[in-house]
């Protein structure tokens, strides 16, 4: 796979794919510039090479064109991230955008509207993929957080471009995960969280085969409590699951990996800020409460463990982190990595709702690395190809 540090831009419009699929708050305002901020060294490479940069993104999911998912709402702050006024082409595709790159200079930037505007995007369209091609001399895909898409702008558009490369993000992505992979310093730790053991299915079975602990936390604990012989009241569960979870329990053993679960557990009575709470062992989760985090010894526990490790993964929160009352797992956890990054480890965060906590919390740059892209850093960790890759290396 090339990437953009292989080729000078000088003359040429770059077609760039980069992920601004960013948070806005209820007056347009980006509330996380954590992808803006991504994007930035690939863009100035090609400008300060003497190109001229045209964007493509997609943000959110809209039912064809709809004002609040458009792009324009990101143009200024995109600006003053890049310190070059970004051009608003104001189409996606067709004369006007044509238009609009043909009176673009080097130096410049252009971003195009929301390609999830049009239908043709998400079905992967030969034809609106082929429109895309026309605007640009070369393609770049810096967009990882959905590298794992078939989508016309991630991977269709690549067929019609000779000059295709990677970007610095997708570049530091590849680079950051294959660290773990391919066996950081030990000890290495994995923090696997979130609702559903059926989302951490195929990565849970990859670290067993880098990691020396894996940390069970979240909604998806329960789960394995309950295989166990435990009670979990009303908590989340996949019954389905109850004798794959004992199997993996016994893979884990047969490889030397622990699998290190929660001790207790901060039940709710209801899934608000106000609910009453009550902490219990884990597996004694009486009727009518549900665990919505992990518990005070757990977090002890699981803090001990990641700040002594020499290489940690984390995907996936404690509890329902969303909820202030239920967010102090996770808020500890992120502490802990980073408390073990300032001791010397390589932390590798990814993406999400673990991005977000270390995000809100000003973590960001106390860690190695934090991954713009959470499903596709797990596809290309559990060794699934990647379209939005494959198609820069066909």
């Amino acid at each position: 796979m090339k990437t953009i540090k292989d080729f000078n831009f000088k003359d040429k419009k770059a077609l760039v794919r980069v992920d601004f699929n960013v948070p806005l708050d209820a007056d347009f305002n980006v509330t996380d510039t954590t992808r803006l901020k991504a994007a930035k060294p690939t863009i100035i490479k090609i400008l300060e090479d003497g190109g001229s940069a045209v964007l493509m993104s997609h943000l959110g999911r809209p039912k064809g064109v709809e004002d609040k998912f458009s792009l324009r709402h990101i143009v200024k702050t995109t600006s003053e991230i890049l310190g070059v006024e970004v051009k608003f082409a104001g189409a996606t595709v067709g004369a006007d955008a044509e238009a609009a790159v043909a009176a673009l200079e080097p130096g410049q930037v252009l971003l195009l509207e929301n390609v999830r505007f049009f239908a043709e995007e998400t079905k992967g369209d030969e034809e609106f993929a082929a429109q895309l091609a026309k605007l640009g001399d070369v393609y770049v895909n810096d967009a990882f957080g959905t590298a794992h898409r078939a989508h016309a702008s991630t991977t269709i558009v690549a067929k019609h471009f000779e000059d295709k490369f990677a970007g610095f993000v997708i570049e530091a992505e590849l680079v950051n995960a294959d660290r773990v992979l391919k066996g950081g310093d030990k000890p290495v730790t994995a923090i696997m969280g979130g609702a559903k053991v059926s989302d951490k299915i195929l990565i849970i079975e990859k670290l067993l085969d880098v990691a020396d602990t894996i940390i069970i936390g979240g909604g998806m604990s329960y789960t394995f409590a309950k295989a166990e012989g435990g009670t979990i009241g009303n908590s989340l569960c996949q019954d389905d699951l109850l004798d794959y979870v004992l199997e993996l329990e016994q893979k884990a053993k047969d490889k030397g990996v622990e699998l290190v679960f929660p001790i207790d557990n901060l039940l709710g009575d209801d899934f608000s800020n106000d609910a009453n709470t009550q902490v219990v062992l884990r597996g004694q989760i009486p009727d009518g409460w549900e665990g919505f985090d992990i518990g005070p010894q757990t977090i002890e526990k699981f803090s001990k463990i990641i700040t002594e490790s020499k290489t940690v993964i984390w995907n996936g929160p404690m509890g329902v982190s969303e909820i202030p009352l239920y967010a102090t797992g996770t808020i500890e956890v992120a502490k802990a990595v980073k408390a073990a990054t300032e001791n010397g480890a390589f932390s590798l965060i990814g993406g999400g709702d673990s991005a977000a906590a270390i995000n809100n919390l000003g973590f960001g740059d106390d860690v190695s690395y934090v991954s713009t892209g959470g499903g596709a850093l797990l596809e290309y960790m559990e060794g699934k190809t990647l379209p939005g890759i494959a198609a820069l290396e066909a």
